[in-house]
């Protein structure tokens, strides 16, 4: 896998506890490579039930979830999130390849959760990012 460099983050970026769901394994390798070369601890799992046992053992600052996967999607994911840990809905990014359908428009409308399409854009994810916990720390 190439190794993937990132520009420098700013410093309130740096640092953050980042659960990367998502099936595809390449797909989280290398956002998780990008992610820990921003100076972020990088967690991943297969798919939401991974997800979420994963966050019963830790605590994550953001988490970056695929809507489609097996055994549990990522609006199943979120459902599970709202009942389980309600305060992390806040720190959810939907990663999808088919924002433009009608289900994912509504889901992302529903949620209010911000999405980034896939083949996504480095620059894009670290702004949704630092938007996501700029919004949770209220700066």
């Amino acid at each position: 896998m190439p190794r993937v460099r990132a520009p420098e983050a700013s410093a309130s970026l740096q640092g953050q506890a980042i659960l990367v769901v998502d099936d595809e394994p390449e797909v989280a390798g290398v956002l998780a490579e990008f992610l820990a070369s921003d100076g972020h601890e990088v967690d991943t799992a297969g798919n939401g039930v991974e997800a979420l046992k994963k966050l019963d053992e830790c605590s994550y600052d953001v988490i970056l979830t695929d809507l489609r996967m097996p055994e549990l999607d990522g609006p199943g994911f979120y459902q599970e999130l709202e009942r389980r840990h309600p305060a992390l809905c806040r720190r959810v990014i939907f990663l999808t390849g088919d924002a433009l359908t009608p289900k994912t428009q509504a889901l992302l409308r529903q949620t209010a959760v911000q999405a980034v399409s896939k083949p996504f854009v480095f620059g894009d994810i670290r702004r949704v990012i630092q938007q996501v916990l700029q919004a949770e720390t209220g700066e």
